[in-house]
């Protein structure tokens, strides 16, 4: 079976960095597209950042955090890791590592999803 495994949440001051990693398991996703989106209480799951499996264009991100976050994979060990720099309040979230069959996007409806690790950045 495939399992998502998301790490590396914790609680932060504002102006400071984190980074996620998610392990993958159950098939290898070389030609995916890899990314995350988050939740924050009260609000709808949000794209955050995704990496695509092709030459050319092959990340993008939210407006939101483009800038401060950086995604990359590592095909070797079947992990995405998001680097999430200059963290303020508003980043404060559940993150999900999220993988979809699709080479150009990754859907909301994404075919696979982690469990979720928290983010909570402090003022």
């Amino acid at each position: 079976q495939v399992q998502l495994v998301e790490s590396g949440g914790g609680l932060v001051q504002a102006g400071s960095s984190l980074r996620l990693s998610c392990a993958a398991s159950g098939r290898t996703f070389n030609s995916y597209t890899m990314g995350w989106f988050r939740q924050a209480p009260g609000k709808e799951r949000e794209f955050v950042a995704a990496s695509r499996p092709i030459s050319g264009d092959s990340t993008y991100y939210a407006d939101s955090v483009r800038g401060r976050f950086t995604i990359s994979r590592d095909n070797a060990k079947n992990t995405v890791s998001l680097q999430m720099n200059s963290l303020r309040p508003e980043d404060s979230a559940v993150y999900y590592c999220a993988v979809d069959p699709s080479p150009v996007v990754l859907p909301r409806t994404a075919q696979y999803w982690g469990q979720g690790t928290q983010v909570t950045v402090s003022s």
